[in-house]
């Protein structure tokens, strides 16, 4: 199979950009891929794995190189994030919420000192989660119950949070709590918190329909006690610290989803050059082409979207629609492709025995997580009403 059916065009990458995401695939395929069915089965990411990436250097992409980071930019997070995804987007998401969330909010907002405090160990060994959403908080982000109350110069936190990715690899935590629930919004505070601190757990692991590997758990936060050095940015600008983040974060999914969406496609292409039905390969009827060319198409526009809004957070342009425009079409385009790809493989494609029917599965978050495709449609159409 040709490689220029199925990748951009090499002057998308730059020659440092593709080797990297050749050594990453690479990667993917001899490490990665073995694991995906047996991860998926059990529901749990592979620790063996888990040391492999920190040691690839892929969780610490843009950590600065003096703190034992990659050095890199948040476009080579990106493509990272889809070509672990092409083989399984539970690991991907893993990597995303490590480097487009956890390490992007510490880069922007952390102090000196927090930096110097955490990035080696980020970078090293220590995987990180974003703990904003709650039981009803989802789209309405800033409906926050969990409360931190200043207690001489610490503050004490209480309350629980839901559907955290990560949650159970994890020990650094940025956990969003309403100082002065009377403030509203502006109440809301970003504090890092430790996975070992007194008064913090980790619940229920949700039993998921997709990237079952992937860790999503309640957190239960009972009389956590942290310092003054905990407030990442400053207190009452949390709100600030989601939405910039997340903005960030919902290109990472977007390059999950291309990731995902273009795994499907090149497992069904290998399939329709070898099923024969009616005494040839169904790949050689003009139905199944026009098919495939679909797909094929609507994979790359939604790899440019996404590659088009890491460039623009890159350069320091305004990036708020095409994040939002690259998420909710990737997201959207993965949920088709993998329909598509079931259909090709006919009854072979429902059964767990053929990958497409994890692809199938795993799609299906992105049109939920880090903002609905209700939410970015909202967001595109104030930027145009604006």
């Amino acid at each position: 199979m040709s490689d220029t059916l199925n990748r951009p065009a090499l002057t998308v990458l730059s020659e440092d950009e593709s080797m990297f995401r050749d050594a990453v695939r690479d990667f993917a395929e001899a490490e990665v891929a073995p694991l995906a069915g047996p991860m998926d089965a059990a529901q749990e990411f592979d620790r063996g794995l888990l040391d492999q990436l920190f040691g690839m250097g892929l969780m610490g992409i843009e950590i600065p190189e003096q703190f034992g980071g990659a050095g890199l930019n948040f476009f080579t997070s990106v493509l990272v994030v889809e070509e672990l995804s092409r083989i399984d987007p539970s690991v991907g998401v893993l990597v995303d919420v490590q480097n487009t969330l956890v390490i992007n909010a510490i880069n922007r907002w952390a102090s000196d000192e927090q930096k110097a405090a955490w990035f080696p160990r980020l970078a090293a060994d220590t995987v990180g989660a974003y703990a904003l959403s709650e039981a009803g908080s989802g789209s309405d982000a800033f409906a926050l119950a969990c409360r931190a109350e200043k207690d001489g110069d610490d503050w004490v936190l209480e309350g629980q949070k839901l559907w955290i990715t990560n949650a159970r690899e994890a020990n650094l935590f940025i956990v969003f709590a309403n100082v002065d629930p009377s403030a509203g919004y502006r109440g809301i505070t970003a504090f890092m918190v430790e996975g070992d601190a007194e008064g913090f757990s980790v619940g229920k692991k949700e039993d998921k329909l997709g990237i079952r590997a992937s860790s999503t758990c309640e957190l239960v936060l009972d009389g956590v006690r942290v310092g003054p050095d905990a407030v990442l940015g400053e207190v009452g600008v949390g709100y600030k610290v989601a939405i910039e983040t997340l903005n960030e974060g919902r290109i990472g999914i977007g390059a999950q989803m291309v990731g995902l969406a273009q795994g499907a496609l090149d497992h069904t292409i290998r399939y329709v050059q070898e099923r024969e039905q009616f005494g040839r390969a169904i790949g050689s009827f003009q139905g199944v082409q026009f098919q495939l060319a679909e797909m094929a198409t609507k994979i790359e526009a939604a790899r440019l979207l996404v590659y088009n809004a890491a460039r623009l957070k890159d350069s320091g342009d305004d990036f708020l629609m095409a994040a939002a425009q690259a998420k909710l079409y990737s997201s959207e385009v993965a949920q088709s492709v993998a329909s598509t790809c079931i259909d090709l493989y006919g009854g072979y494609g429902f059964t767990k025995e053929y990958p497409v029917e994890k692809y199938y599965r795993d799609a299906k978050i992105g049109t939920i997580y880090e903002g609905t495709s209700n939410m970015q449609k909202q967001t595109i159409a104030k930027m145009l009403l604006k």
